[in-house]
This record gives structure tokens, C-alpha cells and sequence, in this order.
């Protein structure tokens, strides 16, 4: 599921695709100027965009998303890429949605922050009756089952 939205990165406006379909975050780097870009001992490739990328840095932003402020893990890159003619700047992946608990709901183009707003989060969570098994199955059934989620259902 994919949704675009303007949000700020290190204080610079930036549009972002949230995309669950992807695992991790992707920056440009023209909006990382004075973030510190650490490398990564073995680096790797991923698909991007229709093209291969290596991916051998990484680095920590924060940003806000109507005014809400979170911070993650990105993956500093040239360029992002492009969706319905507009140039992205940001992909927020399904790692940083998870962990800020951001659902993207692509019928209506929007994000739900209640997570986010709420600034309390489960690092581990275990239901204990067979309801709160199906609610959790329910909310997180929207990501892509890619090791995030072992009820999450799609992607792979």
C-alpha cells in the first residue's frame, strides 16, 4: 500500500511515498546536509525504483509528519525516485511505519498517526485472548509479511 505526503526531514520539506511494500527508509541526500553518514562494513544491494542500488551507508534523521515527530534509520541515496510524475524525495518503509505504528490507507490517500500522537508503543506485545489475537491481526494485516509481523498477511 502507498501513499504520498509532504513531510519534513531535518527540517527540510520532502515529499514521501509511504510504501509497505519496501522494508527500509530511503532519503536523498541533498536532504541530509551536517547529518553524520556512518558506513557499513559489508554492504548490500537492493532493488530501488527499477534500478539496483548498493547500499553502503546509513543514518539517523528525525522528521515530522503534521508536526508529529519521529526519528529512524535511513538509507542515504542519489535520488528516490518518482511516483505519478512527482519526484519523491522520501520512502518511508515498512520498518519505520511499524515502528512508529504509521498505517498508510491508500483509499483515501491518508496516514493514521494514532500512534504517533499517542507517543506510547509496544516493543513486544503477546495477546492473550483469542480477540485481541484477531484485533492484532487486524491492524497489522496492512504491512507486508516480510519477517515484521508473523500474523501480517501479503507482500513475502
Amino acid at each position: 500500500m502507498r501513499v504520498v505526503k509532504e513531510i519534513e526531514i531535518e527540517g527540510k520539506r520532502a515529499v514521501a511515498l509511504f510504501d509497505t511494500g519496501s522494508i527500509h527508509t530511503y532519503v536523498a541526500l541533498r536532504l541530509l546536509e551536517g547529518v553524520p553518514i556512518r558506513s557499513i562494513s559489508e554492504p548490500y544491494k537492493v532493488a530501488l525504483g527499477g534500478r539496483t542500488i548498493e547500499v553502503k551507508t546509513y543514518c539517523s534523521v528525525e522528521g515530522k509528519i503534521e508536526g508529529l515527530v519521529f526519528h529512524t534509520e535511513v538509507i542515504p541515496v542519489d535520488e528516490v525516485g518518482k511516483v505519478d510524475g512527482k519526484i519523491v524525495d522520501v520512502l518511508i518503509g515498512a520498518l519505520t511505519m511499524e515502528e512508529w505504528e504509521i498505517i498508510p490507507n491508500p483509499k483515501d490517500a491518508t496516514l493514521d498517526l494514532s500512534g504517533l500522537k499517542r507517543r506510547e508503543f509496544t516493543e513486544f506485545y503477546e495477546p492473550e485472548s483469542e480477540l485481541e489475537k484477531l484485533n492484532y491481526r487486524r491492524k497489522w494485516s496492512c504491512l507486508p509479511n516480510k519477517g515484521l509481523h508473523p500474523t501480517a498477511k501479503g507482500g513475502g
